[in-house]
């Protein structure tokens, strides 16, 4: 049997149905034909369309732009056509004048026409009004006063803030600044020999400056953190100035050496306790510290815990003597600050309810409502102040009585 070539094949594809198949195979065809595409037609199609889109926005565009043009113009025209008019009101009133002018009335129209302002013509209302009259009336604020008087008025306010600045009143001869870092600077300490100063801040840092030793540079020597992550709130020289006692954020006063070495620190104490007198050391953050001005190795401190404790550099692991300050009602009341007197037998202390309560350093536990030299006013006294004192004694002060504190 023969087999029917590919042009046969196609041949009765194109005609219909194979006999040969369906004798061969028990059927007829396979059924409907695949779709062909031609895909070199649909692209000139798509090509075409796009054509045309691109065709019509640009008709669309350029229709925009010649409406936009033609209102541009129509605007021009309207601007153009007051003008021209108030033109013509000028002219008519010239011709109106009478015809019999002299010669110099036409030079004069000839200055006045060099004269005239390049642009459009005035408003009506401004040429029929007098030049005479606009110049006398004023509008707006009155004009400032002349120049000279006003640089002398600033010449004058300039004295006057220098008078009241405190800084300037000050005699010195050389000034430096020093650069510590850049948070606020809380404390300064001078040595008692002016060589050295210390100085602390909110960055923690306690840096030492010495000034015989300091170079152009004007950089501390020695750099620091002595309460590690707690602010600097008061730093203090000894009266030998070998000691510096440091007071920070913390509850434990430290005492170091000129050089920034550790010489003690004050013991913590348990915060559990209700009577502070019984506990070893301070429970809160301190505020401020103070040297005994004749014992060496004697200071105070005073808490938030409402306690001013006195310590002995030879004695860290507890506190000399303590003192609790208390209001007329017998009421906790927490110290800002606190001093010695010059002889160093008292001990005084300025409370947040605007008191000053005073005791005899001698004491051991003393309540501020149980001593006699007890001061209270309706102001809060703030840390650092200074007090006043006569021939190294506080005065007796009464309840009523009005001081200054400076």
């Amino acid at each position: 049997m023969e087999r029917p070539g590919p042009s046969e094949v196609t041949g009765s594809d194109a005609s219909g149905p194979d006999p040969q198949l369906a004798v061969t195979m028990g059927f007829t065809g396979f059924g409907k034909k695949a779709r062909t595409f031609d895909l070199e037609a649909m692209f000139e199609q798509t090509r075409r369309t796009a054509v045309e889109r691109s065709r019509k926005t640009l008709e669309a565009r350029e229709k925009e732009e010649e409406m936009n043009r033609e209102k541009e113009l129509r605007r021009q025209n309207e601007d153009i056509e007051p003008t021209s008019s108030g033109s013509n009101v000028v002219r008519d009133c010239s011709k109106s004048s009478p015809r019999d002018t002299s010669s110099s009335e036409s030079e004069e129209t000839s200055d006045s026409s060099d004269d005239e302002l390049i642009g459009p013509p005035l408003p009506l209302k401004m040429v029929e009004e007098p030049v005479s009259h606009m110049e006398e009336e004023i509008i707006g604020p009155l004009p400032p006063p002349p120049f000279e008087e006003v640089e002398e008025d600033d010449d004058d306010d300039g004295d006057s803030e220098e008078e009241d600045n405190p800084v300037q009143k000050i005699p010195d001869s050389h000034e430096i600044t020093l650069k510590h870092g850049t948070k606020t600077v809380s404390a300064l300490g001078l040595d008692p020999s002016g060589a050295r100063l210390v100085t602390g801040g909110y960055d923690y840092d306690v840096k030492f400056w010495d000034f015989a030793g300091m170079d152009a540079s004007f950089k501390a020597f020695r750099s620091l953190q002595p309460c590690e992550c707690h602010q600097i709130k008061s730093l203090q020289y000894s009266n030998t100035g070998d000691m510096i006692l440091v007071v920070s954020g913390s509850s434990q006063a430290k005492v170091i050496d000129r050089d920034g070495f550790e010489v003690m620190e004050c013991i913590k104490g348990d915060q559990y306790i209700v009577d502070m007198a019984n506990t070893k050391g301070h429970t809160a953050m301190l505020h401020t510290g103070s040297w005994h001005p004749k014992i060496k190795g004697e200071f105070m401190t005073c808490s938030n815990d409402a306690t001013v404790r006195t310590w002995e550099v030879e004695n860290p692991r507890k506190q000399r003597s303590v003192f609790k300050p208390r209001t007329m009602q017998g009421k906790k009341v927490i110290p800002t600050t606190c001093t010695y007197s010059r002889d160093g037998n008292l001990i005084a202390a300025a409370c947040q309810n605007g008191s000053i309560q005073i005791w005899d350093r001698n004491l051991t536990v003393s309540q501020g409502h149980l001593s006699p030299l007890f001061l209270e006013e309706n102001h809060l006294i703030k840390t650092n102040i200074m007090l006043k004192y006569y021939e190294g004694q506080f005065p007796e002060f009464s309840p009523n009585l009005n001081f200054s504190v400076s």
